[in-house]
């Protein structure tokens, strides 16, 4: 699985909305990438919650899509302390969101590292250390750790 890069994370987001979380999560990503705008970014995650909600439950949403011209697979962290309304499948709050974004060419490997995320984040205690974390190296740390143990 990609790393998670300590750049890549945000501790505390300003979004109040579904909308507004996803603007947020694609302009980070477009920094990181460089090569697609905050826009363009936003446009493709829209495009896939169309399709059903990606917050799914406990307090996480994985916003993710594939997106042609891509070099790599992309990861993104967020955590909202307020937590956001985002449509998840158990109608609670959404507080952890990791975005995915992977070239179309990479669908394996795109499959592989949603199953690899959503088994991290499955875990109670997981959930619980990024909520509580205070640096990004701690949350890049758990996510570079063998889920399994992590």
């Amino acid at each position: 699985m990609p790393g998670l890069d300590k750049d890549a994370i945000i501790l505390d987001m300003k979004a109040a909305t579904k909308e507004g979380a996803l603007r947020e999560l694609a302009g980070l990503a477009a920094t990181q990438c460089g090569r697609f705008t905050e826009e363009v970014l936003y446009k493709v995650l829209l495009e896939r919650e169309s399709v059903g909600s990606t917050g799914v439950g406990n307090g996480v949403a994985v916003p993710h899509g594939k997106i042609e011209g891509l070099d790599e697979i992309l990861l993104c962290f967020g955590r909202s302390k307020a937590g956001i309304n985002f449509d998840a499948i158990d109608n609670r709050s959404v507080y952890l969101f990791v975005l995915l974004l992977s070239p179309a060419s990479k669908g394996g490997e795109y499959l592989h590292t949603l199953a690899r995320v959503s088994k991290i984040l499955k875990q109670d205690a997981n959930r619980q250390q990024l909520l509580e974390f205070t640096s990004r190296e701690e949350i890049a740390a758990l996510f570079a750790a063998d889920p399994g143990t992590a």
